[in-house]
């Protein structure tokens, strides 16, 4: 699979490392409940079909990215900065 970073380019995904899905970016307040900082640490889905995951480009650029893909086929149909997303 490879991902087009907005700054670098086209690039192999093993440059990349895989986060989770978008809800990642959304964390608990600080003062959370336990249950919800344990689902929040560590319950995931696992959805066949389209996605939006957050990547790291961690041998690039050293950007957050935020990948739209096809769980299945592995197409990808964007990818986004996380910083710009922000603004």
């Amino acid at each position: 699979m490879r991902l087009k970073c907005p700054l670098c380019g086209e690039r192999d995904r093993r440059e990349f490392h895989y986060y989770g899905a978008e809800d990642y970016l959304h964390r608990p307040e600080v003062d959370a409940e336990p249950a919800a900082w344990d689902n929040y640490l560590h319950l995931r889905d696992n959805p066949a079909g389209m996605t939006r995951d957050l990547w790291y480009h961690e041998a690039g650029c050293a950007q957050w990215l935020l990948v739209t893909r096809n769980t299945v086929t592995h197409e990808i149909s964007a990818v986004e900065l996380v910083a710009e997303r922000a603004k």
